[in-house]
């Protein structure tokens, strides 16, 4: 979800007034990919890297989380959806990650999608923390791809179909290396805040003609 400090610099607006609305576009999103059939969202909200951006935008960004696991999640739980947390969530402390855990564990069986918000979240720092818990574990020998997925943050869902990423640069920042390899990638120049509804159709038709084959 990039663009945010962008599109709020071009409107002389505060930097922490880009992340405000690309909140609530990331609210409207989910909207948009239930309504469609979509049953799994993960939104890149905050990485590794993040941690190291000026004191007051990552307070202003931990606060905005809170503010997402204390009522936001449950609004969406009204609409019956259900969250899920991936990423390193014990730097944001100790109530935040129990928070997220709690979500989790009443979230209903069969949700009509699944928003997943990767939170401290780096691909490198996935792949090392999954090698680590299979050694700790006392493995031996070769472990396969199944055996290994079992050990990601992402554990048990879906690799993405698309990736999209908002804001005009053309990478993927860590975002899911693992789970991407098949992905079929978006890049839109149009910052996140801005992102069209008209847009997300678009995407999801130019999706559809798309022929996947797999490495096949």
């Amino acid at each position: 979800m990039d663009g945010n400090r962008r599109f709020a610099r071009e409107r002389n607006l505060p930097t922490l007034e880009g992340h405000k609305l690309g909140y609530e576009k990331a609210k409207e999103v989910a909207r948009w990919c239930r309504d469609a059939g979509v049953r799994h969202l993960i939104l890149y909200a905050f990485s590794t890297e993040n941690w190291n951006r000026s004191k007051e935008e990552v307070s202003y960004l931990t606060d905005m989380m809170k503010t997402l696991l204390f009522s936001e999640a449950e609004e969406l739980r009204k609409e019956s959806g259900a969250v899920r947390f991936v990423g390193d969530l014990d730097r944001f402390g100790a109530d935040i990650a129990a928070r997220a855990r709690e979500l989790e564990a009443g979230n209903p069986a069969d949700p009509a999608l699944t928003v997943v918000i990767a939170l401290s979240y780096g691909g490198r720092a996935e792949v090392l923390q999954a090698v680590n818990k299979i050694l700790a574990g006392g493995a031996s020998g070769a472990v396969g791809e199944e055996e290994f997925a079992k050990h990601l943050w992402t554990a048990g869902i879906p690799d993405p179909d698309i990736i999209l990423r908002t804001g005009g640069e053309r990478r993927l920042s860590g975002f899911l290396p693992w789970q991407g390899v098949y992905s079929e990638l978006f890049f839109s120049d149009t910052y996140w805040p801005a992102f069209s509804k008209k847009e997300f159709d678009d995407l999801l038709a130019d999706y559809a003609k798309r022929e996947r084959r797999m490495g096949k």
